[in-house]
């Protein structure tokens, strides 16, 4: 369920994302809602992290990398040191 969030702003401001709201037919509402949520997503650690390990992941299975290399290369970095 939804719940009501009461904000005050600028009446300039308020006015200005009307207009704009209403040329991408959507209202101020559904503005709001799209900046939180864009707001989160921007700050959500777990989801940046979860996003770069798929990415790891992918770039791995391109090269053809198996678990045996990925050991083999880290006992090597750390004899390294």
């Amino acid at each position: 369920m939804s719940k009501q969030m009461i904000i005050r702003i600028d009446p300039v401001l308020k006015s200005r994302v009307e207009n704009y709201a209403r040329a991408e037919g959507k209202n101020v509402s559904m503005v709001v809602r799209e900046l939180l949520e864009d707001y989160i997503v921007d700050r959500d650690i777990s989801g940046y992290i979860d996003d770069l390990w798929n990415r790891i992941g992918i770039k791995i299975r391109e090269q053809d990398i198996s678990a045996d290399d990925i050991d083999a290369i880290i006992k090597q970095t750390r004899t390294q040191k």
